[in-house]
């Protein structure tokens, strides 16, 4: 392992290249990571630096919205078939549709989304910010007076940002397959076995695991709940691989996972070895159309200008 860590290293200043790294990953890719976060947070690494590479390390739909972001930089990803099924629920066709059948709505969609799909939508958002983005949508934001909101691809992010803000949501029937491993049975199970931690859960979670929380959280702000909280454990309701940052970030607390069976299998499929190829060869590259970049872009600027 070592000496892969040295090649890298080498390569990375070959090609002024950066390694951004998705808290669900594996911990050998997590160690080589020149920043680790969520979707938001490495979004806007992404468009801040300044390497000419940007190796991403999590799944296609986030090193598309890299690409959108920083269409001067070659945007490379270790394992190409590394997809997200909630992504592949909905499509531009789908999209269109429900514009079609709700013309007077704000349609805002998950980053959980191909480009194409982005391209279509008038706001982007993360779990991190979901809730921010549909509180702007008032009548003095830039659709003021659309009363209605399509909120795709997520139904139970959407479920949660609907019971937090009090806006009734135009929704799909999407879900992310490794969050609703996450049962309210498992919840109870490590509560008996650890009755003094709190609970901390993803907003892609079953309503009914959301309502047992003490916080609902997104990945970076687990990370930062965890650092602040008085708790010294804490069982933790997400894909199992954020443990390993919670752990590493916080050595005199104890983390459990909420279920062992939250495994992502497509976060999993980036390896140390992996990251090495793609710095040696540069591949695989992800590019996204002018068109849709330019589109997509419109949406996600929104998001970040609320966020």
């Amino acid at each position: 392992m070592d000496n892969i860590q040295k090649k890298i290293s080498v390569l990375k200043k070959k090609h002024n290249a950066v390694i951004l790294v998705h808290n669900y990953q594996l911990p050998e890719v997590q160690d080589l990571a020149d920043y680790r976060g969520d979707s938001l947070e490495l979004s806007r690494m992404a468009s801040k630096t300044d390497a000419s590479v940007i190796v991403f390390c999590g799944v296609h739909f986030m090193a598309e919205t890299a690409s959108i972001l920083c269409p001067d930089k070659k945007v490379i990803v270790p394992d190409v078939q590394a997809g997200c099924p909630m992504a592949n629920m909905i499509t531009v066709e789908d999209v269109k549709k429900l514009k079609k059948k709700y013309p007077n709505a704000v349609t805002v969609g998950y980053v959980n989304t191909s480009a194409a799909v982005k391209a279509e939508l008038d706001y982007c958002c993360t779990s991190s910010n979901a809730v921010a983005v549909v509180n702007a949508l008032t009548k003095d934001s830039v659709f003021g007076g659309k009363e209605e909101i399509i909120f795709v691809p997520d139904k139970y992010l959407a479920d949660y940002v609907s019971k937090t803000t009090g806006r009734k949501l135009i929704t799909w029937n999407g879900y992310c397959p490794t969050h609703v491993k996450i049962l309210p049975e498992d919840i109870n199970r490590e509560r008996k076995f650890h009755p003094k931690a709190k609970v901390i859960v993803h907003p892609e979670c079953l309503p009914s695991v959301v309502a047992m929380a003490d916080a609902v959280l997104s990945t970076s702000k687990m990370c930062k709940f965890a650092k602040e909280t008085s708790a010294k454990e804490i069982i933790v309701g997400t894909e199992v691989g954020i443990i390993y940052r919670l752990k590493e970030d916080n050595p005199d607390k104890e983390f459990y996972p909420a279920s062992e069976r939250a495994v992502c299998p497509n976060m999993k499929r980036t390896t140390a070895e992996k990251v090495l190829w793609a710095l040696e060869e540069l591949k695989e590259e992800v590019k996204v159309s002018d068109d849709i970049r330019r589109r997509a872009k419109t949406a996600i600027d929104r998001m970040l200008a609320i966020a």
